[in-house]
């Protein structure tokens, strides 16, 4: 088995900024056509500049994902460029805190919506178009299609002011145990990384405002510090490629140990 993606067709969304954006960098890097897609034009615009245009191996899409028509028009856009699609990472997320005693549906909605319906609703398009790619191309064996959905440690804990982030991320996992099985017959795996003390874009913007956090997540995590949004990606490249054909409905968890110990209160992110 290898890691190699190399001549295949990903979709990464949440691909203008942090995280996304390492992983869709990374598989372009290790020879995949990539269409990175988010709601932010301009930030993609800003990312990837010309080298989206022509013909090379990678694109852009640009729309909200939790429109039907959007997700089904980024497939469409994707098989277009590039005829086919063997991957997606779903890595579009949103955070927002919420007051559980003071409920505010609209926010608690939205990061339901932006962090597992899109994931979902997505990851079934994707799933019917590597179906019926494998019946094209007569594929009798072998992997079909990888799905990866990025997620975070506050799936896992009891943050009260992160009552929205936690049940969707938490959803999100759920979802990728029950489509692992239920896409399993079709060749598809279904994976997910989960992350903590990374250098994510929301944890970059919180530090900017609270220097003081940097120490509190690297106290709290045991291996001492915080991790670069690459090895997110290199876990997603694992996920991705035949090194783990026999792994799904799995939720690998990149956080230094610190789900072991994780204090309330520390930022997560």
């Amino acid at each position: 088995m290898t890691l190699s993606i190399a001549g295949k067709t990903a979709i990464v969304t949440g691909s203008a900024r942090g995280i996304g954006l390492a992983i869709a960098r990374h598989f372009v890097a290790v020879g995949a056509n990539v269409m990175f897609a988010d709601v932010d034009e301009a930030r993609l615009e800003a990312e990837l500049g010309d080298e989206a245009e022509g013909e090379g191996p990678l694109r852009s899409f640009a729309g909200d994902l939790s429109q039907k028509l959007t997700a089904a028009n980024l497939l469409s856009a994707t098989i277009d460029a590039f005829d086919r699609v063997d991957i997606l990472v779903n890595a579009n997320r949103d955070f927002a805190l919420t007051d559980p005693l003071n409920p505010d549906d609209a926010t608690f909605e939205m990061l339901v919506r932006q962090n597992m319906m899109c994931a979902v609703r997505l990851s079934q398009m994707v799933a019917r178009r590597m179906i019926t790619q494998a019946e094209r191309d007569g594929q009798e064996s072998g992997q079909v299609g990888a799905i990866v959905n990025v997620s975070t440690l506050a799936s896992r804990l009891a943050h009260p002011d992160l009552l929205g982030v936690s049940v969707s991320n938490a959803a999100l996992e759920q979802a990728t145990r029950s489509l692992a099985v239920a896409f399993a017959p079709h060749r598809i795996r279904v994976n997910g990384v989960a992350f903590a003390s990374v250098l994510s874009a929301s944890l970059q913007e919180a530090l900017r405002e609270h220097a003081d956090w940097r120490d509190r997540v690297i106290d709290a995590t045991p291996l001492g510090r915080i991790a670069a949004p690459s090895e997110v990606a290199d876990a997603a490249l694992y996920l991705a490629s035949d090194a783990s054909g026999f792994v799904t409905g799995q939720t690998l968890t990149l956080d230094g140990g610190r789900g072991l110990i994780d204090p309330a209160g520390v930022p997560i992110h």
